[in-house]
């Protein structure tokens, strides 16, 4: 069966595969269709974007699609990124100036004033509607300098207190077993599980 994937970022696809190891399941995304709806994220949560993304997508391709939207929040400052993660440093956004923003904002926070947790939401559709929507999250700190080469977004800067290292520290193999996405994933997999087995029963 054949699952879409409602994005185009290259590294978040992978990601979602390694997780998403479900048998008989084969992945596509955005990239591999030519002319697609363009999703205009105005949703008030991670959780409306990632049900438009899915229903939007799967009635554009008739498939079984996943969309999925996920962002760090940080207390110190009432939450944001939030929904505007990817986006946080304006116009000419990167990884590297969306990190560089929040390491400004927190200049001079000490460690126990800088919590913040990643949140991700994931929904699953078909051409009908939706099917599910599930979510995930992970705790942390902002540390007080990027460290790491391993991820993307604000791993370098998302640092666990039980390891005393940031996401892009602990590598995938760890990151996948604990993270926002990884949680959300999981419960996602069960939802998909269910479809797989009513598609070959069918």
């Amino acid at each position: 069966m054949e699952l879409v994937v409602a994005t185009r970022n290259k590294k978040k696809l992978k990601e979602i595969k390694e997780i998403l190891r479900i048998r008989g399941l084969r992945f596509s995304s955005l990239a591999d269709f030519a002319k697609m709806p363009r999703i205009i994220e105005n949703g008030r949560t991670f959780r409306e974007n990632a049900v438009k993304k899915a229903v939007k997508i799967a009635r554009a391709t008739g498939k079984f699609t996943l969309g999925e939207d996920s962002g760090l929040c940080i207390d110190a400052l009432h939450g944001a990124p939030g929904i505007y993660s990817s986006r946080f440093s304006g116009k000419n956004k990167s990884d590297l100036q969306n990190n560089l923003k929040v390491l400004r904002l927190l200049e001079g926070l000490p460690l126990k004033k800088r919590k913040a947790h990643y949140v991700c939401a994931v929904a699953l559709a078909d051409k009908e509607g939706l099917v599910g929507v599930v979510e995930g999250r992970c705790n942390g700190l902002i540390a007080f300098e990027m460290r790491g080469t391993s991820g993307f977004g604000y791993d370098p800067l998302f640092l666990i207190p039980k390891y005393k290292k940031t996401f892009a520290e602990l590598g995938e193999r760890i990151k996948h077993k604990m993270s926002h996405r990884y949680r959300a994933l999981e419960k996602a997999r069960k939802i998909i599980q269910k479809i797989i087995e009513r598609h070959r029963s069918s």
